[in-house]
């Protein structure tokens, strides 16, 4: 009995396909962004825990409360003039405090949008404004370098702490105490502070100006955002150093829980949000957006993120509603009727004792396998390389190509051709010959090709004497690529070299040290004078390395 035959295998070139994992289907089920254009940039996004959990947003001279259910703008304060900071709800959704660029803090009533108390004190920018636990206090963040913690019946300070040695830029208050809260400044210190004590009580230096801070509701562990890193704490064991995410290329601007406080979410100036696990601190998925992000949000019941960005937009994306997944079942039609035994056919069902006997299905071919069975190879080929398939999958050419390789048959299939016919074949190999994957097998046919018909019988030819120029350009484009690519190779060998024997030390570019005297500059040049050889040696190679990389970048 002969064997059947043996269909061509098609090479499918591999495709780095995005891995679907449960965080990416879950922030993927969001809805389409409603993009709200704002009257400057989005400086700060609270959302009300209290339902239907309204959110505030920070941005010029107001700051907007809008509808989580509708997505709509619900009123305006306006009752500010300077530019406003720091918008927060009161926990039970009653209050709504904000800061001022004209060093003022004023209360709210955000359902009334009655001004009800007015904080004087400050005499910089205020841009941190919370309620502490205990509803009753509010602690403000300062320009000016201070920390104070207002009576919200008195109107009067409780509290001015002065230990931060430049601009305090960010804050958060403990949900287990209703004395303890976090401040974050551009001294590169977040300070935890207890309003019972006229100190902080726990200081640690995150190394970049801090942009934002938050804290478990347990106080235990807390983050610092600054640079384009985000840092983890150990509150509990004096301020221990946990990790280190550098997930992010530009500076990190805001922090927030989401999903149950199970992941941490940082957004950024480099226009994309990462989402972490607080388990393990991985990056589980990213957001991407069309601006550089000021601020974000997740409602407290997770179904509304909100993003605002320096291009004065405003993002607001819903998560889709879980439709109830309805099966079909198909029902036979009554009304319908069947002719012969077509109706038996449907709901016969053999008994154990029937012998059932599999009939099998006959095998289709593709039209170029057909050929193959043949021994008509010119005509494979032809087939593979029509218009309909080399376009939408040029695998199939190549693969064919490699099977008349295979059986020693490519010459006659590459034989005898007129002009049209050579042309989609050397077309064919134009298109797809810069494909890593195709090149050395598109190579070989075309070199098979220039032997065969001779390079001056083909450029007799007005039709392929222009193909042929083409194919020469793309392959000295690839040429010089690959030499780019290994003078790169070569300049990062020589750069790993030196580094695993040297150690480059490079002075901070800090304007101040650790006790807050200025640094001489001209200290910092002379440090620059003693560098060794050996250093000098990796400056050159990363010198060199850029020099490559630019370059090979212009070709690209």
């Amino acid at each position: 009995m002969a064997t059947s035959f043996k269909k061509t295998s098609v090479v499918i070139p591999k495709i780095l396909k995005e891995k679907i994992t449960p965080d990416g289907v879950y922030w993927k089920n969001l809805e389409t962004p409603i993009t709200v254009k704002e009257y400057g940039a989005i400086t700060d996004v609270d959302f009300c825990q209290v339902k239907p959990h309204n959110f505030a947003v920070s941005n010029s001279m107001r700051v907007q409360i809008y509808s989580s259910e509708y997505c709509q703008l619900n009123s305006t304060i306006s009752r500010f003039k300077d530019v406003v900071y720091s918008g927060t709800y009161r926990a039970d959704g009653k209050l709504l405090v904000a800061g001022t660029e004209d060093k003022y803090i004023k209360l709210f009533n955000p359902g009334t949008r009655s001004l009800l108390r007015t904080f004087m004190g400050h005499t910089g920018p205020v841009h941190v404004t919370k309620f502490l636990q205990d509803q009753f206090r509010v602690i403000s963040g300062s320009d000016d370098k201070t920390v104070r913690v207002w009576d919200i019946p008195t109107e009067k300070e409780v509290h001015i702490y002065q230990e931060h040695q430049d601009y305090i830029r960010c804050g958060v208050a403990s949900q287990s105490s209703q004395d303890l809260f976090l401040t974050g400044a551009y001294d590169h210190t977040v300070k935890l502070w207890d309003a019972r004590t006229p100190s902080s009580v726990l200081t640690v230096s995150h190394g970049s100006p801090v942009e934002s801070v938050l804290m478990f509701p347990n106080g235990g562990i807390f983050f610092s955002a600054g640079g384009n890193v985000v840092k983890v704490w150990d509150a509990l064991a004096g301020g221990k150093l946990l990790a280190t995410l550098s997930n992010h290329h530009k500076t990190v601007t805001s922090l927030c829980f989401c999903s149950n406080y199970e992941r941490l979410m940082s957004a950024s100036l480099d226009k994309h949000i990462k989402v972490y696990d607080v388990s393990t601190y991985q990056v589980v998925h990213t957001l991407s957006y069309s601006g550089p992000i000021l601020s974000h949000a997740v409602s407290p019941d997770d179904q509304l993120l909100v993003v605002g960005m320096a291009d004065k937009m405003l993002s607001i994306q819903k998560r889709k509603q879980e439709a109830e997944e309805k099966r079909k079942v198909s029902k036979p039609n009554k009304n319908l009727k069947l002719r012969g035994h077509a109706h038996h056919a449907r709901t016969f069902v053999p008994s154990k004792t029937d012998l059932i006997v599999n009939v099998r299905k006959r095998e289709l071919l593709a039209p170029y396998d057909r050929h193959l069975k043949s021994f008509n190879h010119s005509k494979a080929l032809d087939s593979a390389l029509e218009i309909r398939t080399r376009k939408n999958t040029p695998e199939v050419g190549v693969s064919v190509m490699q099977e008349l390789i295979r059986r020693g048959h490519i010459r006659n299939a590459l034989s005898g051709r007129d002009d049209k016919s050579l042309y989609s074949v050397l077309q064919f190999i134009r298109k797809n010959i810069s494909n890593p994957q195709f090149m050395t097998t598109l190579l070989d046919v075309f070199n098979l090709i220039l032997d065969i018909y001779g390079l001056s019988a083909l450029m007799n030819s007005g039709p392929l004497v222009s193909l042929l120029v083409k194919i020469k350009e793309v392959v000295n484009t690839e040429v010089k690529l690959m030499t780019s690519v290994q003078e790169i190779m070569g300049s990062l060998d020589l750069l790993f070299t030196v580094a695993e024997n040297h150690t480059l030390s490079i002075p901070s570019h800090s304007s101040a040290d650790q006790n807050g005297e200025t640094v001489d500059h001209m200290e910092v040049e002379d440090s620059f004078k003693t560098v060794s050889p050996a250093e000098c040696s990796v400056l050159a190679a990363i010198g060199s390395l850029s020099n490559v990389s630019a370059n090979c970048m212009v070709k690209t």
